[in-house]
């Protein structure tokens, strides 16, 4: 859009309201400098742009301005920052109806698999940074991170406080190239711990978001493995709505520069459960070959683990290679494995138990089995509701109408009432 054609934008919106606006070229140009427009202006510039008024709040100018048509800042040598404040925009809950489109993310992946790594931004002539600072950001990041299950529902303001500081401190703090590393390391961390908070209650876009300014800092701190991690992530998004070609598309990208066994277990984990579910049987081979590229991974992975993948375990091996063959149709074999990985995980993992609980519940009403998949759902959904995970709750609901036929089975009744409460 040109000048003009915002200024006439503008105009347009004030008339719409039978008022005037004096807006012209020389305005638009003011604005763009720098020069703040007020409230009344910042409404019909976001009409002019066609974005929604709820939006708006003119003390946060230019920040409420989208940065991307498609929502996805491209990876850059300056690109870390930026993606940052989108997603810290994107947090205040006033741009959820910007999405990220499959081909977008699909397309950050391509860029990223091919995309050499960058120098460092030098140091800025801003305040200095000391390491002491960095050190206290870090371990106060470990210690939320590593509360227990039931105590992290409450960390999520901590962590956006810390991300958000954090962006501020690259943004305009002077650092050695040393505390920038970790810096972008830490930004990158965070961005990983927030977005699976955001997932876990539903904020979809802020989710993304986070992922994609996560995916930057990797970048520029140089690691591979955490990248692909972060896009290990996104994959599990866009497969848990159901969008398997762009889950697909994610993996493999992430698989061309991720080197820790660990973390190729884990994508390729998802990259078996995600061409499964496609109910493509023509995919079996390839679902089983990653099954087993997972399992020798497993096996290659010692204690030098990435921390965001040191949990893969055993437990993780068998659940998710049991939901792939329940959904390529051998329910007994999934059955058994489900049950087996439900009974190896940790019991600090309750997240996850809760959702491996549904998987138990899904693989017992394939064999017609309502007794032991009401118990199974309803541990879940108690776990999900003290825990504060409404993603597994979503989980259980999910399965609701398969309960429906078995209204006399012991159980059924309880676990239907329990979820109408």
């Amino acid at each position: 859009m040109t000048q003009d054609a915002l200024a006439t934008g503008v105009q347009a919106a004030a008339h719409r309201r039978g008022l005037r606006s004096g807006t012209d070229k020389a305005r638009i140009r003011k604005w763009e400098r720098g020069v703040e427009p007020n409230g009344e202006s910042q409404l019909y510039l976001a009409e002019a742009l066609g974005l929604p008024a709820d939006i708006i709040r003119p003390q946060d100018w230019p920040h409420w301005l989208p940065l991307t048509t498609d929502g996805v800042i491209p990876l850059g040598p300056n690109s870390s920052a930026p993606a940052l404040r989108e997603a810290l925009r994107t947090a205040m809950e006033r741009r959820t109806f910007l999405t990220v489109s499959g081909a977008a993310l699909s397309a950050l992946a391509a860029d990223w698999a091919v995309s050499p790594a960058t120098a460092l931004a030098q140091a800025r002539d801003g305040k200095p940074i000391g390491e002491d600072f960095v050190a206290f950001l870090e371990t106060t990041t470990q210690q939320l991170a590593s509360l227990a299950t039931e105590q992290r529902q409450h960390t999520a303001k901590l962590l956006e406080a810390h991300l958000s500081t954090v962006t501020e401190l690259l943004e305009h703090g002077r650092y050695t190239p040393a505390l920038g590393l970790r810096l972008h390391t830490l930004a990158a961390s965070l961005s990983q711990t927030v977005a699976w908070h955001s997932f876990d209650q539903g904020r979809h876009t802020h989710a993304s978001q986070s992922w994609i300014a996560g995916l930057h800092n990797a970048h520029a701190a140089g690691d591979h493995d955490m990248g692909a991690g972060l896009l290990g992530d996104l994959a599990y998004q866009a497969a848990w709505r159901h969008d398997q070609a762009t889950a697909a598309s994610i993996l493999h990208h992430a698989l061309t520069r991720a080197h820790n066994p660990a973390a190729r277990c884990l994508l390729q984990l998802r990259l078996a459960r995600t061409l499964a579910a496609r109910g493509d049987r023509s995919e079996r081979r390839a679902v089983l070959r990653a099954l087993a590229a997972a399992e020798k991974h497993l096996n290659d992975a010692g204690a030098d683990r990435p921390a965001w993948c040191a949990w893969v375990s055993e437990a993780d091996l068998a659940v998710d290679s049991g939901q792939a063959l329940l959904d390529l149709g051998d329910t007994g074999r999934a059955h058994q494995l489900i049950t087996e990985g439900e009974r190896l995980l940790p019991a600090a993992r309750d997240k996850t138990r809760g959702v491996f609980l549904t998987y138990r519940a899904a693989s017992y009403l394939d064999l017609k089995e309502p007794e032991p998949a009401a118990a199974a759902a309803t541990r879940s959904l108690l776990l999900a509701r003290r825990i504060g995970a409404p993603r597994c709750v979503q989980l259980v609901d999910d399965l609701l109408p398969r309960f429906q036929p078995y209204q006399d089975a012991q159980g059924v009744p309880e676990l239907l009432q329990l979820a109408a409460a």
